[in-house]
């Protein structure tokens, strides 16, 4: 694996960003080439940082592939929108990828009410792109973040990568059980082999500041209120960024073992918890109360996810193993050095 040369999209994001890492420091020779646009979702000085850690100093310009490309510590860092096919295409027909980690996507349930147009056009025509890209380029593997989200309101316990998952209750876990069917029919007509990943309420350091645990800290240590919804009847399967890391690391050489084949794996640490549960490892981590506001529950939301991880156990023999507790406690020291806090 290490003379492969991967792509990995959306490298500035929360998940992209720790895969990056993950790869460069484990596989130090391996050719990692990186994209993202760097939009203003959210602060884009967190994105900066990300980056700065890979080693990349990111200019306000646009970078033309490939001659204004930098290269750093293995690292090929471009600016470039997966809506940009013409360029895409470009990137993909010079590199010839071995592995194409797609992660690129308009993230938040919540927000997929307000702006749906932008959902459509980066989590629907980004990811053809990128599957009409690997049709004409095929890589040896192509892996893509799908969502919990895409098993709604499934009651059953926990969830199973094939239980029926054909109602998202979100316009976002809509598109992400759009890109799933695609990547069915692409795998199937055009002989490439895909897996799509499930993830499950990633967090850690250097995450997104619209996810929960980022807004929680936030606001206890400033004294403002946290809202806990569904009245603070809700269970999340927290899964600790770095697991999530490694387990697509090793996931990279495990391609479905026949051509025209698509896999879904759940990537979630395999246990619910409550969001008080949440607030009060919180709580003990700051050394300090929270006040809380109970709230009905949101348009979108759903009251638990639980991921069974058996698939992913017995392709790799590997599970996410950080424990909730040991999470927070990496998230908060990260926040205060972060925050001078």
């Amino acid at each position: 694996m290490s003379k492969w040369n991967i792509l990995i999209t959306g490298i500035a994001g929360f998940i992209g960003f720790h895969i990056a890492k993950t790869l460069l420091n484990e596989y130090g020779c391996v050719n990692v080439i990186g994209i993202d646009n760097l939009n203003e979702y959210y602060d884009p000085e967190i994105k900066r940082g990300r980056l700065s850690v890979l080693g990349i100093e990111h200019k306000d310009t646009e970078y033309d592939y490939p001659t204004d490309s930098k290269v750093y510590n293995g690292l090929n860092f471009i600016k470039m929108d997966i809506g940009d096919l013409n360029s895409l295409d470009a990137l993909f027909r010079q590199e010839n990828f071995d592995v194409v980690i797609h992660l690129a996507a308009q993230a938040g349930v919540r927000y997929s009410r307000e702006n749906p147009q932008l959902y459509i056009d980066s989590n629907i025509t980004g990811f053809l792109n990128i599957l009409e890209c690997c049709k004409k380029n095929p890589p040896k593997h192509l892996l893509y973040a799908s969502s919990s989200s895409v098993y709604g309101v499934n009651k059953k316990m926990p969830f199973v990568e094939t239980d029926v998952a054909d109602a998202p209750v979100s316009l976002y876990g809509a598109t992400k059980k759009m890109n799933e069917a695609m990547a069915d029919i692409y795998a199937y007509q055009n002989g490439i082999r895909i897996s799509g990943l499930r993830f499950f309420t990633a967090y850690g350091e250097w995450s997104r500041p619209d996810m929960a645990l980022f807004l929680f800290t936030k606001r206890i240590l400033n004294g403002s209120a946290i809202e806990l919804y569904n009245y603070g009847n809700m269970a999340r399967d927290f899964t600790y960024v770095g697991d999530i890391a490694k387990g697509i690391v090793k996931l990279l050489p495990h391609m479905p073992a026949e051509i025209s084949s698509h896999e879904l794996y759940n990537i979630g640490f395999g246990q619910s918890v409550t969001l008080t549960r949440l607030v009060q490892e919180l709580e003990s981590t700051l050394g300090k109360k929270a006040k809380i506001e109970l709230l009905p529950m949101q348009p979108g939301d759903v009251p638990v996810t639980h991921a069974d991880t058996g698939k992913l156990y017995r392709t790799i023999g590997y599970k996410p193993e950080t424990s909730i507790s040991e999470g927070v406690k990496k998230f908060v020291d990260w926040y205060r050095w972060y925050y001078k806090q």
